[in-house]
């Protein structure tokens, strides 16, 4: 069953090892617990709802508390500490897109906010109940997720919004295909969320990012359908599938998807390789991509990272092992690894590895073949799992992520890094930070931070530390030519950031469009656009 205060099935433990543990106490103290609110003691907290009944509500207080909160580090606090403060009055579960249209038809005639909820996964903030004196219901989309139809010589497929990553796949590759659309949040984010939101997945080199699979769908909108028909491409004016993707639900509710999508490979797999050192593995990444060599992955961690992975795996003698035959090969100490994937027939896997392994050479690379990748391939979902683990031992772990291009991306990286090393400083507090390049293009690549630092001695102070965390790496990300967001989108947290990258022109026309869509701002106040 799914968990009520955290991330995914209840019976999938993320148990931290106590050697993990002791590597932990050494760089940021010994782990500090916080009590747990139950379950019946935040479902006690649940108000009366404020809404009138409807077939397609729930007003069940089980159903309200499992769709209040998303998966941020403020939404683990509220979920852990009980104190949720605002509860949705409702929870819709629609089955078509008739009923959707019910429902915003219903919302105008009670004067009711709306929040559309895929798979709650939202890392900042987009699917939290406001305050105010207007009732919130939340629109489940969970029952929208079949398969509609398929173009097998198009390769085009249309889906339920409400689809999760193993029901897209699933439903796919029984048909011989694949969406390739692979967050870490596959295990329970949705089609929808990922448009919404402008979602990237973790083989959009080979597959492209959601913007790329988005071939059109039906838009719910308080002024109507707005239907975006498909083509291979079109020089029709601006492109209305840009209307969509990033709106996160602030100009209506998809109720339909069609996907590009791909035949099943042949081969696919994974390789690890550790590079001597961050500059010579940064060059190595950049030549890479720029020579546009076929690959699938491409990934590559800091020294800190790549430390860090090493000390928390489960096998630490096999570890001691390969650290002895990596530093005889000459990547010791400041090492770095990269992961990169081949998927496609045999013919162009095995002329892609070649590619590779011919390059990698130039740079010290040195090859552990596909152990190591097979092994990431099997737990690459299991990462948000990490994070009961960690609290169990009294840490709290969180990420942000950004993008720019490569003449930034160093010394953007090391401010992000230094940002949150010295965040709580003040209070006497060291924090654990480290970084992967996840998504690397042409131009640029993504930069993605993970930081693990100590709980306070309560619930309130340790929000404090993360508010203080966030805002330092925030304010030095839209401070040096990148952007707030790379695949996280924006929601509530990154909303006050947004206006430094899009601009005054750029905000009034996200304004205007959201009024278009929205006239009475019925559509998760707050979110993309603060009000």
């Amino acid at each position: 069953m799914r968990r009520w205060n955290g991330w995914g099935d209840d019976a999938v433990e993320g148990v931290l090892p106590a050697h993990a543990a002791a590597f932990l106490a050494k760089r940021v103290g010994p782990g500090q617990l916080l009590a747990d609110a139950t379950f019946a003691q935040v479902m006690a907290q649940v108000p009366r709802s404020r809404l009138p009944a409807h077939p397609l509500i729930s007003t069940e207080a089980d159903d309200r508390v499992r769709h209040a909160r998303g998966q941020s580090l403020p939404d683990w606090l509220a979920m852990h500490s009980g104190e949720f403060g605002v509860f949705p009055d409702g929870v819709a579960y629609p089955q078509t897109a008739q009923h959707i249209r019910d429902l915003m038809a219903w919302a105008s005639q009670h004067d009711v906010i709306l929040i559309p909820y895929g798979g709650g996964t939202s890392v900042v903030g987009h699917i939290n109940p406001p305050a105010g004196d207007r009732p919130v219901l939340t629109v489940s989309l969970e029952r929208m997720g079949r398969l509609l139809e398929i173009d097998e010589d198009s390769l085009v497929a249309a889906f339920g919004p409400g689809a999760n990553g193993p029901q897209v796949e699933s439903q796919l590759r029984a048909r011989g295909f694949t969406l390739g659309h692979f967050p870490q949040s596959w295990e329970l984010s949705t089609l929808g969320g990922w448009v919404a939101s402008r979602s990237s997945g973790q083989q959009s080199l080979r597959y492209g990012r959601i913007e790329q699979l988005f071939a059109g769908g039906k838009l719910e909108t308080f002024s109507g359908t707005l239907e975006i028909p498909t083509f291979p491409a079109s020089a029709a004016g601006p492109d209305l599938r840009e209307l969509v993707l990033g709106s996160e639900g602030r100009f209506g509710i998809l109720s339909e998807v069609s996907m590009r999508i791909s035949r099943l490979p042949e081969q696919e797999r994974f390789y690890m390789v550790f590079l001597p050192d961050w500059k010579r593995a940064l060059r190595a990444i950049r030549t890479l991509v720029q020579a546009r060599v076929p690959l699938s992955l491409l990934r590559l961690s800091n020294a800190v990272e790549t430390q860090t992975q090493l000390a928390l795996a489960d096998h630490p003698r096999q570890i001691a092992v390969l650290e002895r035959y990596l530093a005889w090969r000459g990547a010791g100490e400041g090492k770095c690894m990269l992961a990169f994937g081949v998927t496609g027939n045999r013919v162009q896997n095995a002329a892609s590895l070649r590619q590779v392994r011919r390059l990698l050479r130039r740079f010290g690379g040195v090859s552990t073949g596909t152990v190591l990748g097979r092994r990431w391939a099997e737990h690459r979902f299991r990462f948000p799992y990490l994070r009961h683990g960690l609290w169990a031992r009294g840490y709290l772990v969180d990420t942000l992520e950004t993008a720019t291009d490569w003449c930034h991306v160093d010394t953007l990286l090391h401010r992000i890094e230094a940002s949150l090393s010295e965040g709580l400083r003040e209070e006497g507090e060291r924090v654990h930070v480290f970084t992967h390049l996840s998504h690397v293009y042409g131009e640029g690549s993504s930069i993605y931070t993970t930081f693990v630092f100590r709980p306070a001695d309560s619930y309130a102070g340790t929000l404090a530390r993360w508010r203080k965390l966030k805002r330092v790496a925030s304010q030095t990300i839209v401070a040096n030519h990148s952007t707030i967001s790379h695949q996280h989108g924006v929601g509530r947290d990154h909303a006050p950031y947004l206006p430094v990258e899009k601009g005054v022109r750029g905000m009034a026309a996200l304004r205007a469009l959201s009024t278009h869509f929205d006239p009475d701002q019925r559509l998760v106040p707050g979110v993309l656009i603060e009000r």
